[in-house]
């Protein structure tokens, strides 16, 4: 089954941690498909959260964060690096999950070259229309299994923001 949009419509933590064992697919342009189980993520969520891009309110590069829950929020990083993340939480509420790994691919730069994604989704919803959605587990992974750690690469936020525990890591997987 398919993650509906309303299963992203709550806070970015909660969402970072539910995705774990989920299965991020992909159908590429030449209807091949790729996936991969959900292993590590990072919440960014609302004005507050000085580590999010939203911290400053709405610009042309962060807008999609605004939501609605449930689109592809892909920005370019350093120039080179396409980010993945998943907008959560109600509209003008601005709050994302960065996917950071699966079971086939670690770190998200990796995660978006293997799976062929880049600018082109950026605002489109999860789903069947836009080729790439989460296919749903049936299951929760256990709270024995998932690691909490601080965000990677956001020492600029402040300790504050900084040393929050979510990032969400899968253990037994590749990240684990």
């Amino acid at each position: 089954m398919i993650l509906p949009c309303s299963f992203f419509n709550r806070p970015a933590p909660e969402v970072a941690r539910a995705l774990l064992g989920q299965t991020l697919v992909r159908r590429l342009p030449d209807g091949r498909r790729l996936a991969a189980v959900i292993t590590e993520t990072e919440a960014y969520d609302g004005f507050e959260d000085e580590a999010s891009h939203a911290h400053r309110g709405r610009t042309p590069r962060n807008g999609v964060m605004f939501g609605p829950p449930g689109r592809i929020y892909l920005y370019l990083c350093y120039g080179m690096h396409w980010m993945l993340n998943l907008v959560t939480r109600e509209a003008d509420y601005p709050a994302a999950v960065l996917l950071r790994g699966t079971s086939d691919v670690s770190g998200p730069g990796r995660l978006t070259r293997h799976f062929d994604l880049d600018g082109q989704l950026n605002g489109q919803s999860l789903g069947s229309a836009s080729g790439l959605w989460i296919r749903s587990a049936g299951s929760d992974p256990g709270s024995r299994r998932i690691r909490t750690a601080p965000r990677v690469g956001v020492d600029y936020a402040g300790p504050q923001w900084a040393s929050k525990p979510w990032r969400f890591i899968l253990k037994g997987k590749r990240n684990g």
